[in-house]
């Protein structure tokens, strides 16, 4: 007879009722908890890594990569982000103080100079222009300022370059400057600024200065035809050492002193001086760089800028990330402690005296798109921020009076808004080459001024600017010498100043021009026939639809068809240069703050058919060109800047009867910071701002916590929703299992 099993060997792995439920309920009690408890701590979306939290970091966006990093070459705004806190050229501006002020920053002091006849006798500083054949510089370099550590600088223990004699071999396992093992600095000198003025003529780094300035540094032209020679013999990429060359504008005093020697008078040179073009760079670092296999890993002075300024480039990704660090060998300056007014009350010489720079480091991360970047800063991740369209209605309303006041909500976040004028002016020019809109006659004249009334520059700021600008009167933008507010300001031919303000003249008016101009009610007053303009542009530009839309309207006012060449940029250009052009849409952005820097630009030396220059109108007047000629070599202190004015006065006065520019607008910045970011102040010239802001760290880290504060609830109700699925599914399962036991 057999006996039979017992039925618990043929079910050993069943347990006791409810015991497969139990450790899993517990198990997801368990998670939950810790997802909850882990709210409480620090939020969630911090997209900076942790180590990061409490130090004392700046965070900023950037949107277009910088192409230049090499100071000779760079020339955009958004490369002197980052070179601006490298690169020390000679001067600097007052950080607070306007109309801007140019101060020393490397140099003893801001340099005077000299001026001397054709026969080498120096004259007085009041000679006549006409009677000055050259203007020497001399800059005085102050003592004990070093480089930020680097490895171009470093030396063996020998005390011979560590670096000098690298190869591709060599260079295996080096991907980036941080590889080197060795580092050093040394002693900034005048020969590293005379050896940086070489190189603008060096043939293979193409700098957008050179030709302006080989026009006035004596010897550079030819120092720059002596290196194309050259360069042409040498094997392509060899270095070509610029010590071998002389440049007789440029000498050497004493090893803290050097001078430059331009021919003629322009008083605008000591503003190139603050510029990164006139920066240091040392020998050793050109020679550093330019080894084999070098560039193949994008070791390059474009990509690793090295200066003595207060922060060094430690990492370099354009698409990513961008991070500038203390440079523990910076010569230290001090906070200002005057400004202009209003500063004081702002809190902006709360630091007077206090040693600079404040922040430690400032990491840029790359933001292609601007509701990401605006999103970040409304959390706190970002300390400042513009203000796109897209946003624009969620920061800042009109005010009663018109004025521009923030939003209830960036309010309530302590949030602040800084506004600044611009030193820009867009404009619509009209090449004076043309048969029809150019010329200086009375008809063409006053065809130029109907337009100039017909088109609404306060409509389109309005419409397509937020109200981000204010309607030009003439090119100068306000910060420059010369511009004029309220009725001595007004430009006559397009506004009429009435109960003390400026009130755009009537379209009657600009049709009743047109009419004089032999084009009644858009028709030529003989033959009939229709006037049709023609404006190129560039795609993305001016060519946006709903922009050229509203232009086309405007034109439509005065019964004039306008006919829109919209091309790439690169043949826009080519059509300016040749003159293939009769309305075109432009902008400028001042270099320095002198009104030079944009009367230039109407100046019939300058016409850009004729002399290759920047005045694309090809405007040319005998008595504007007189006029700027006595202006630009006139000094803008005492008397002589109210003898400066007068003639300013008298010149855009020829400009706005002529017209050869519709006068746009002059755009207004916004730019909100959080409340624990302080002394921040607008700048339109001088980059170098870094040093002077400060972060109140302990602030951010409070208000970052609790403005991200973690909603957990959703998390509580899904964790809830998943036991009441799992725990009767693991019954259920229980309970097969025991039937098929049984």
């Amino acid at each position: 007879m057999l006996s039979r099993r017992p039925t618990f060997t043929l079910n050993s792995h069943a347990m006791p009722s409810g015991s497969l439920a139990a450790p899993l309920l517990s198990r997801l009690l368990a998670l939950l908890l810790i997802l909850l408890l882990a709210g409480c701590g620090h939020e969630w979306n911090d997209p900076y890594p942790a180590a990061e939290r409490g130090r004392n970091i700046l965070y900023a966006g950037f949107s277009e990569r910088p192409k230049h990093l090499d100071p000779v070459q760079s020339y955009t705004e958004d490369e002197i982000t980052f070179t601006g806190q490298v690169y020390e050229p000679p001067l600097q501006y007052h950080y607070l103080k306007r109309p801007y002020t140019l101060i020393p920053l490397t140099s003893e002091a801001v340099p005077v100079p000299r001026y001397f006849d054709e026969q080498g006798r120096e004259l007085p500083a009041a000679a006549p222009a006409a009677a000055i054949a050259r203007s020497v510089y001399q800059v005085r370099i102050r003592p004990g300022i070093r480089y930020q550590p680097h490895p171009a600088l470093a030396t063996d223990d020998a005390g011979e370059p560590a670096y000098a004699h690298l190869d591709e071999q060599a260079l295996r396992g080096i991907d980036g400057i941080a590889d080197f093992p060795r580092t050093g600095t040394r002693e900034l000198v005048a020969d590293d600024y005379i050896y940086e003025i070489k190189r603008l003529a060096h043939p293979r780094l193409h700098s957008p200065i050179f030709s302006l300035m080989a026009e006035r540094i004596v010897g550079l032209r030819e120092l720059g035809a002596a290196l194309h020679e050259e360069a042409k013999r040498l094997p392509p990429g060899a270095w070509l050492d610029l010590d071998r060359f002389v440049l007789s504008g440029v000498e050497r005093v004493d090893r803290y002193t050097y001078r430059i020697t331009i021919r003629g008078k322009y008083p605008q040179f000591v503003y190139w001086l603050a510029m990164p073009f006139f920066a240091p760079i040392p020998r050793e670092v050109d020679r550093f760089f330019n080894q084999p296999g070098m560039a193949a890993k994008n070791l390059t002075l474009d990509w690793y800028p090295v200066g003595t300024g207060p922060y060094m480039l430690t990492q370099n990704n354009p698409n990513s990330r961008m991070v500038l660090e203390r440079n523990p060998n910076f010569h230290g300056e001090r906070y200002p402690c005057h400004g202009e007014p209003g500063d004081e009350e702002a809190g902006l010489l709360a630091d007077c005296g206090k040693p600079l720079p404040f922040i430690d480091q400032a990491i840029y991360s790359r933001e292609k798109e601007s509701i990401p970047y605006w999103n970040k800063f409304l959390q706190g991740y970002y300390d400042a921020s513009g203000i796109s369209s897209d946003s624009f209605d969620q920061a800042v309303r009109l005010g009663v009076g018109g004025d521009i006041q923030l939003s209830d909500e960036m309010r309530e976040r302590g949030i602040r808004l800084l506004t600044s004028v611009r030193m820009s002016i867009f404009y619509m020019g009209f090449n004076m080459l043309d048969p029809v809109v150019g010329g200086l006659a009375e008809q063409s004249t006053k065809l130029r001024q109907a337009l100039s009334i017909a088109i609404d520059q306060e409509e389109f700021i309005s419409i397509f600017m937020n109200g981000r600008g204010i309607p030009a009167t003439s090119p100068l933008p306000p910060g420059i010498f010369g511009h004029l507010e309220g009725e001595a300001g007004n430009n006559p031919v397009v506004y009429d100043w009435l109960d003390g303000r400026a009130q755009r003249k009537t379209i009657s008016e600009a049709r009743k021009l047109l009419a004089d101009a032999g084009w009644p009610n858009g028709r030529h007053v003989r033959t009939g026939e229709p006037l049709v303009l023609y404006l190129d542009t560039t795609s993305g530009g001016m060519g946006e639809k709903s922009r050229l839309d509203w232009l086309t309207r405007q034109f439509a006012r005065l019964d004039i068809q306008l006919v829109v060449r919209s091309t790439d940029f690169n043949r826009f250009q080519e059509k300016v240069r040749k003159g293939a052009v009769q309305l075109y849409y432009l902008g400028w952005n001042a270099d320095y703050p002198d009104p030079e820097n944009f009367l230039f630009l109407l100046a019939g030396s300058e016409g850009k058919v004729a002399r290759s220059g920047e005045n694309a109108s090809n405007y040319a007047n005998p008595e504007f060109d007189r006029l700027f000629e006595q202006m630009k070599n006139m000094d803008s202190e005492g008397q002589r800047a109210v003898d400066r004015l007068a003639v300013i006065r008298q010149a855009v006065a020829v400009l706005q009867h002529d017209a050869p520019w519709i006068f746009g607008f002059h755009p207004t910045s916004y730019t909100l910071s959080h409340v624990w970011l302080r002394n921040r102040k607008p700048a339109e010239v001088g980059h170098n701002t870094l040093k002077y802001q400060r972060i109140d760290v302990a602030e951010r880290e409070r208000l970052r916590a609790q403005w991200n504060r973690p909603v957990v609830w959703p998390l509580a109700v899904v964790g809830l929703l998943l036991i009441a699925v799992v725990v009767p599914a693991a019954l259920a399962y229980r309970r097969r299992e025991r039937s098929r036991a049984a």
